[in-house]
């Protein structure tokens, strides 16, 4: 077989082993059936509510188990004629199971992408929170870019993106801002991305020229719908009011319609200052501060289950997830999987998904990879 093919064959190949890790093969079958044969009762149907959890894990697995044989059916049958071919000389013939393979690569990655994104919260819409580091004018540019840069990734997977809050730079770029985004499986692609985020450049704000090193952090947590419940007492939080800043700020109202909420058991601050009324904004900022309980749970509990604290770290050195070098040379290598784009300002313009799918594989394999930062 073509060295291509073979590239195609062991992709496939892999993105096969890991939709049946990630479904655990045998015991989907099981569940399966358990639940072909909880939809048959007709008892089922005088609770509409567990019916339709019931459909709705049914119609998951089922989808994925189909999609799965049906890519093994197709990848067995192409190398079958692929073999067929090359034993009678037939060079069309293998030239068609090559592109035929390709497409079959592409499709079992994005069933394996699909199937990865089974999560609680995964299909909800999602807040995508940057903070400069350290470093004044240089990290609060590198936080503009880096809100562009999910912005743009957003808008390429046509998702509708709202500007919650944002603290403006004294010269360039911004403090924090916390961005909506609204889109199909939003949080579940999103939430691979919070950490230290480290540029690597030749400073526009320094004169002499010299190469600069920034961090921002970023994190990530689901809007919370009604089907989750989040619990807190209201004598935890401590609101606080302020007259909104930032671009437009000053000039869009003059009272202290912004509003912040401290949850003071876990430190949790969450602030919202893009509406003109104070009751909009603080119902803004309720629903970040539930998103935000939320996520820490499914932290805890991620933490938990593969026994290692998952909290956050402190935006410098050591911490980072992602290093992005613009001089000398051209790099962005992300340091838990080792995937790497010599393409620096697509990325930067949103190309975010091989980084993203990566991840998500890695919390399913729980394989580690021994990488190197780049200077």
């Amino acid at each position: 077989m073509r060295a291509e093919a073979q590239a195609h064959v062991d992709s496939i190949n892999e993105a096969l082993a890991l939709l049946r890790r990630f479904l655990d093969w045998d015991r989907a079958l099981r569940r399966l059936d358990e639940l072909n044969a909880r939809v048959e009762d007709q008892a089922l149907w005088n609770d509409p509510k567990a019916a339709q959890e019931v459909m709705r894990e049914r119609r998951r697995l089922d989808e994925a188990i189909t999609a799965t044989r049906a890519i093994e059916t197709e990848l067995a049958d192409t190398v079958e004629l692929m073999d067929m071919a090359e034993a009678e000389g037939d060079t069309g013939m293998v030239d068609d199971g090559v592109a035929g393979l390709a497409a079959l690569s592409l499709r079992a990655n994005e069933d394996k992408i699909k199937a990865l994104l089974a999560g609680e919260a995964d299909a909800n819409d999602t807040y995508i929170e940057v903070n400069a580091g350290a470093g004044g004018t240089e990290s609060q540019d590198w936080a503009g870019m880096l809100s562009r840069m999910y912005t743009r990734w957003a808008e390429r997977r046509g998702m509708k993106v709202e500007l919650i809050d944002q603290h403006s730079g004294e010269q360039a770029g911004i403090k924090s801002a916390t961005l909506l985004l609204k889109g199909e499986n939003a949080y579940g692609y999103a939430k691979t991305e919070s950490g230290v985020h480290r540029l690597v450049r030749i400073s526009p704000y320094d004169s002499a020229a010299r190469r600069h090193t920034s961090f921002a952090s970023v994190w990530v947590y689901p809007v919370i719908d009604d089907n989750i419940e989040v619990e807190y007492n209201e004598s935890d939080l401590r609101i606080d009011t302020y007259r909104a800043s930032g671009a437009g700020g000053q000039h869009i109202n003059t009272t202290d319609s912004a509003v912040r909420i401290t949850h003071i058991p876990t430190g949790i601050v969450v602030q919202c200052q893009n509406q003109r009324s104070q009751h909009k904004n603080k119902a803004e900022a309720y629903n970040q501060l539930r998103a935000r309980l939320y996520e820490r749970e499914l932290a805890i509990r991620e933490a938990a289950a593969n026994a290692e604290n998952d909290s956050k770290t402190d935006i410098g050195w050591g911490h980072q997830i992602r290093s992005y070098v613009l001089q000398p040379y051209q790099m962005v290598k992300d340091l838990r999987t080792g995937v790497v784009s010599t393409a620096p300002g697509d990325v930067l313009d949103g190309a975010l998904d091989p980084f993203m799918a990566a991840a998500l594989s890695q919390r399913v394999t729980g394989e580690t990879v021994e990488v190197d930062d780049v200077d």
